[in-house]
């Protein structure tokens, strides 16, 4: 018995042994192996567009880029905007975290990647976004679209307009997913600048994007981005793959103060895109400044350039008609103009009541004689520009009505000729004023001394190309923070690039966590706010 049941293990052990090698020679046969050279050949010729480009995100600079302006299909690089005009509803306590978004059958039939959600289901917004961040699940970033746009096409016109106020001038979107569209087209530049944007605009909603696992109905979902935890001081932020793309990534790094964003497009696969983005971190984290310098990344920039165009226009037709005899027609700018939407924001646009007055314009020469900021447009001021103790300009005016102007300590007031009831006031005579800060425009403030050195921390609501417009803007502020900003030091401060002129609107004198509180106040009032360091 026991040799008879050795020789049957024996048996069983040749049957294996022979099986084994039947499927081996089956494996190998003429036909398995042409498959499988086809797809190494496949896999071979799989050369997607790349691209690359880092930022320093506290000086602005450029540390790398190659083919950072070439058109390039973002995937799901496009949540990211998605969860932008998300992050801007929540802020603005349109939509709550707690909000139930419903599931259409529009949304529901998305391709994958998705949580298969079905119509007539709902999905509360805070799981909304770890979903998005997390699994890129399309049929959730569709559901986020339809309530904020009401479709998804309304919803990319959205996106794309935001894109624009951001200065994405090289991106158009047609989804909200970022699923293959030949004309849903950004670049690298761009994806770097958006972010920026969405950590400088939304410090409170920017940390879902370092969630590294979700849990959904009992599943645990990781994340795409595998740099996450393996690589120091990576925070985020997203991934994204279709096969016209490639494999893509925008990732945030912070490390011992230094802060650098990275953007890879064109990876052959997950693991070459992420080794691609670990030797861009590598060889400009250390190099990267150390100390925040340039201004946040805002809204609105590229939208008051063209406004600013379109006033040089008009000034200069306006000068044109002056060798005519009828006086120029001139709209005032009401109250209710402060009221449309914000540059770049997706709100409707509501009709504003226009004054229409007749003036005779004059001659106006003005002449700044303070430095103008550099080409960084560093928004905190240097040490030497903090202690200039006056701003002084020299203006002509020509006017039927001009109002007496003190005397200045630099010079001394012409005299002026007798005045009576029966004659207009003759022309006011050339004078030099010293102040500390522009008056608001038609104020009736009277000059003040030379200012102090501002101190403390300061804020900005806006950057307007007419300082008449920035002194509003600070106005409404006010109104709408009085109890915040009652003692705060409000001024406006010129800037110039180039052939482009704005006035920065700004508060000063005040404590940090003062300025935190006005900020969030203000943005609540749908008033753009941003903080700095004085």
């Amino acid at each position: 018995m026991l040799f008879g049941g050795g020789e049957f293990q024996r048996g069983l052990r040749c049957s294996a042994i022979g099986l084994a090698t039947v499927l081996t020679l089956t494996a190998l046969s003429p036909d398995a192996y042409a498959r499988r050279s086809k797809r190494a050949r496949s896999a071979d010729s799989y050369q997607p567009a790349y691209s690359s480009i880092v930022v320093d995100a506290n000086s602005g600079a450029v540390m790398q880029a190659t083919n950072a302006d070439a058109p390039r299909h973002p995937a799901s690089l496009t949540k990211i905007m998605t969860l932008y005009l998300l992050f801007e509803r929540l802020e603005q306590g349109k939509i709550k975290l707690t909000t139930d978004l419903p599931v259409s059958a529009h949304a529901a039939v998305q391709a994958p990647s998705k949580l298969g959600l079905k119509p007539g289901d709902s999905i509360r917004v805070e799981t909304a976004i770890r979903a998005i961040v997390t699994k890129s699940a399309n049929d959730v970033a569709v559901i986020v679209a339809e309530a904020i746009g009401g479709d998804e096409p309304a919803f990319a016109k959205m996106m794309t307009a935001k894109a624009r106020a951001l200065g994405m001038n090289q991106t158009t979107y047609r989804n909200a997913s970022g699923l293959p569209d030949d004309q849903q087209i950004t670049t690298a530049r761009d994806q770097a600048i958006l972010g920026r944007a969405i950590q400088d605009r939304f410090p409170n909603y920017y940390h879902y994007f370092a969630t590294r696992t979700f849990e959904y109905r009992g599943h645990a979902i990781r994340n795409h981005n595998h740099l996450l935890g393996t690589v120091d001081g990576v925070d985020g932020i997203k991934t994204g793959y279709i096969r016209d793309s490639g494999f893509n990534i925008v990732t945030s790094v912070r490390r011992s103060n230094h802060h650098i964003v990275a953007v890879v497009f064109g990876g052959r696969s997950a693991p070459a895109r992420d080794a691609r983005a670990r030797s861009l971190i590598d060889n400009n984290i250390n190099i990267a400044a150390i100390k925040r310098t340039a201004p946040p990344v805002v809204e609105g920039w590229e939208t008051a350039l063209a406004r600013k165009d379109h006033i040089d226009k008009a000034k200069k037709d306006k000068e044109n008609d002056r060798t005519g005899s009828a006086p120029v027609r001139v709209a005032s700018v009401t109250r209710a103009s402060l009221d449309a939407p914000l540059p770049g924001s997706t709100d409707p646009i509501k009709p504003n009541a226009v004054k229409t007055v007749a003036v005779h314009p004059g001659s106006m020469q003005t002449a700044a004689l303070i430095p103008l900021p550099s080409e960084s447009r560093q928004l905190t001021p240097t040490p030497s520009e903090s202690t200039q103790a006056t701003i002084t300009t020299v203006v002509t005016v020509k006017s039927e009505q001009s109002p007496p102007i003190a005397p200045s300590a630099s010079a001394a007031p012409a005299p002026e000729p007798p005045v009576t009831k029966s004659a207009p006031p003759p022309p006011a005579a050339p004078a030099k004023v010293a102040s500390a800060a522009p008056s608001a425009p038609g104020s009736t403030r009277a000059p003040q001394p030379a200012a102090k050195p501002r101190t403390g921390w300061i804020i900005q609501i806006g950057a307007l190309p007419d300082e008449k417009d920035a002194w509003q803007r600070l106005e409404l502020a006010q109104t709408k923070a009085k109890d915040l900003l009652g003692k705060a030091n409000p001024f406006t401060e010129r800037i110039e690039k180039g052939e482009k002129v704005l006035f920065r609107a700004r508060f000063a004198g005040l404590e940090k966590n003062q300025a935190e509180i006005a900020c969030k106040h203000l943005k609540r009032s749908d008033i753009p706010c941003m903080l700095i360091k004085n």
